[in-house]
């Protein structure tokens, strides 16, 4: 499954989340939002309003920013929701 993380330079949640994933060997493509106002601002239309980053997908599907992956972590529902996704794309 797809993992998707929307950020800009300075941000220490975006640090965080970066180094969650990375401390758990899954990869991700981290989009850059510092030169991309417009894309930043269709994001947040689309996802409810949310208007800070990081802005974390999997697959198509908004889980939000750092706290809430840490929460899904911390709840041992992030590798099964990414196993399940995975499963689904076979």
């Amino acid at each position: 499954m797809e993992i998707k993380v929307y950020t800009t330079d300075f941000c220490p949640y975006c640090v965080q989340a970066k180094r969650l994933l990375d401390q758990l060997g899954l990869g991700y493509e981290e989009i850059n939002l510092n030169n991309n106002q417009q894309l930043r601002m269709q994001l947040s239309a689309e996802n409810g309003g949310w208007r800070t980053v990081p802005m974390i997908f999997i697959g198509d599907e908004f889980v939000g920013g750092f706290n809430e992956l840490a929460s899904l972590h911390k709840k041992g529902q992030l590798l099964p929701k990414l196993n399940a996704g995975a499963q689904g794309q076979e």
